[in-house]
C-alpha cells in the first residue's frame, strides 16, 4: 500500500531533504554588482518615511481610541 511505500522510503532515507544551498529569486534574477549597489535606507521604508509611518499610527491609534471611548460612553 501506499503507506508501506512512503514508510519503507522514509526508513531507507530516501527523503533526504531539502538542498543545503538555498537560493533567492532577487539573486537569481540580478547580477552581482546591483546588490551590492542596493543600500537599504532605514528612513526610507517601501516609499514611507519612518515619520510619516509613525504619524499615521498616531493618527490610527487616537480614532481608534475615540471610537472606543465613543462605544464605551453610548453604547
Amino acid at each position: 500500500s501506499d503507506y508501506e511505500q512512503l514508510s519503507y522510503n522514509l526508513r531507507s532515507n530516501l527523503f533526504q531533504g531539502g538542498p543545503l544551498k538555498s537560493r533567492s529569486l532577487m539573486k537569481d534574477s540580478y547580477t552581482p554588482d546591483i546588490i551590492q549597489k542596493a543600500v537599504i535606507d532605514p528612513k526610507n521604508w517601501h516609499g514611507r518615511r519612518i515619520s510619516e509611518l509613525g504619524r499615521w499610527y498616531e493618527k490610527y491609534f487616537l480614532d481608534h481610541n475615540v471610537q472606543k471611548a465613543m462605544k464605551d460612553k453610548y453604547g
